[in-house]
Formats: C-alpha cells, sequence, structure tokens
C-alpha cells in the first residue's frame, strides 16, 4: 500500500491529536498564568477565613443556630456550604470574569490571534478549544473552595454528621456526596457567564475592557432581580437560579429547581456561544 493511499486513514488519528495538542496548549496557557494562579488560592483562602473566623468568634456554640452561619461549629461539612453561598455571587464570578475576558482579547493584544486564523484549524474547533479551558479553570475554582472547605472543617470543627435544613440528620459520606452535587451545580451554574466572557473577549482587543465588561453582566442581573417591577423577566436572568444550590440542604432537594436552573444556563451558552461563534468565523485576519 503507497503512503497515498494510507493517508485518509491516518487523517482522523492526526486531526483527534491535533486536538488534544491544541487542548492541552489552551490548558497549559490558562493555569500558568501567575494570575490565575493567584486567582486560585484566593478562592481556596474564602473557605478558609470563614472557617477561622467561626472557630475563633463561635463562644462555644455547637451549631444549634437557624442560619448557614451557624451550623458550622455544630459540622464543618456545612464550611463548605457556607464557602459556596459566599463566593457565588461575587467571587466565582469575578474570578471567571478575568479568565474568560483574557480568552480571546489577549490573544488579540498580543496579535497571536492573527496566527491561528491563519493556520488550517478550525475556528469553531480553536473556540471550543477556549471554551473547554475556561470550564475545566472553573471546575478548578469550585473544586479548590470545596477541598479547602472540608479539610478546613474538619479540622476546625471535626468530623460529625450533618443535620439538614429541614431537620434530617445525615452521615459524613451523605453529607460530602451533598457538598460534591452541590460542587457540580455551581460549576454547571457558571457555564452561561463563560459563555457571555467569550463573547465580550471576541469584541475588543483590550482584555481589561472585555474582563470589565463580563463581569458587569452578573452585577447587572442581580441589580434586575431586585427590582420587583421587573418580576417577568426574572426567570430569564442569568443569575436568577444561581443560590438554588441550597436545595441540597434539604432531605428532598428540589429537582425541578435545579433542572430550571441548568436549562437556563444552556440558553444562555447557545446563545453567546453563538454570537462568539460569528464573531470568530466572520473575522478578517487583518482584524
Amino acid at each position: 500500500m503507497s503512503p497515498a493511499e494510507s493517508r485518509p486513514a491516518d487523517e482522523p488519528r492526526a486531526s483527534a491529536g491535533a486536538w488534544w495538542r491544541g487542548l492541552g496548549s489552551e490548558a497549559g496557557l490558562v493555569f500558568g498564568r501567575r494570575r490565575n494562579q493567584l486567582l486560585l488560592v484566593g478562592l481556596a483562602l474564602v473557605p478558609l477565613v470563614i472557617g477561622v473566623a467561626v472557630r475563633v468568634f463561635s463562644n462555644g456554640m455547637r451549631g444549634g443556630g437557624t442560619d448557614l452561619v451557624s451550623r458550622i461549629a455544630g459540622s464543618g461539612l456545612f464550611l463548605a456550604a457556607v464557602a459556596f453561598v459566599v463566593t457565588m455571587p461575587l467571587f466565582l464570578p469575578l474570578v471567571i470574569s478575568v479568565v474568560a475576558g483574557d480568552a480571546l482579547a489577549g490573544d488579540a493584544q498580543l496579535g497571536t490571534v492573527r496566527y491561528a486564523l491563519i493556520v488550517p484549524v478550525s475556528r469553531t474547533k480553536w473556540l471550543a478549544m477556549k471554551a473547554f479551558a475556561l470550564f475545566a479553570f472553573t471546575c478548578a475554582g469550585v473544586a479548590a473552595v470545596l477541598v479547602v472547605a472540608v479539610v478546613a472543617g474538619f479540622a476546625l470543627f471535626g468530623v460529625h454528621s450533618m443535620t439538614l435544613l429541614s431537620g434530617d440528620v445525615i452521615g459524613v459520606g451523605a453529607g460530602l456526596g451533598r457538598l460534591v452535587a452541590m460542587a457540580g451545580y455551581v460549576a454547571a451554574s457558571l457555564t452561561g457567564l463563560c459563555a457571555v466572557g467569550l463573547f465580550v473577549s471576541s469584541l475588543t482587543e483590550v482584555p481589561i475592557a472585555a474582563m470589565a465588561g463580563t463581569a458587569i453582566v452578573p452585577a447587572v442581573c442581580t441589580v434586575l432581580l431586585a427590582v420587583p417591577q421587573l418580576a417577568p423577566i426574572h426567570p430569564g436572568l442569568l443569575t436568577y437560579h444561581w443560590l438554588d444550590l441550597t436545595t441540597f440542604l434539604f432531605a428532598q432537594p428540589d429537582l425541578a429547581l435545579l433542572r430550571n436552573g441548568l436549562l437556563l444556563q444552556a440558553a444562555w451558552v447557545v446563545v453567546f456561544g453563538s454570537l462568539a461563534w460569528a464573531r470568530l468565523a466572520s473575522q478578517d485576519v487583518s482584524a
């Protein structure tokens, strides 16, 4: 068999190899930036600071309060739940906005985007690599909060069963399962923001502007949620279901609520992912 005859069979393997090499390269760029590493460290410090503060000022409480923070003293597992409630509205979106805003605008500023548009690689695949690397960083940020919160919670308050908000008591293993599910929902709830960030990042060559533009979106949505007169549009806002993560702290999580939250994020991903693709697909190499 001649080399020419064997080439078609080798093309899918070569294409798959190029995909994984490209994805690894993008992930390396995202995780290799010192700024992004510091952002992960900052996220990990949030549950540690909360845990130490509760430990110092708990005054011997054993978690008998009705609010989430006071329950931390009774079970270190609640530290992770509180950490997610605290980081979800502000810290996680801010970190994702910084990384997402730099995804395409950073390449445009450095001039490397021109080379990426010239090489014989599908722009759709290139955008997908950016999206996967960004989502991997999102998952890393969520995992950092979860792991540090669980370790700090056990170290500061001991390994105890978890009393849910509904009054039911579950074991440590079941509690960890709840927290992992909560972390998965948090990561999935940030996919819409990732798509927004990629689109905004495709509009400018100034990363700081893209970061600010991305961060403004959840902030505006939060403000709109506080206006009762805008109730008809609330279910479609990006942040509407973000704090539904607390449903995992009840004996029977509201699956319908979680499904609606995931469907909302999927809609934002489709809309803004399509806009980012259209922007990138129509972009001229001289732009």
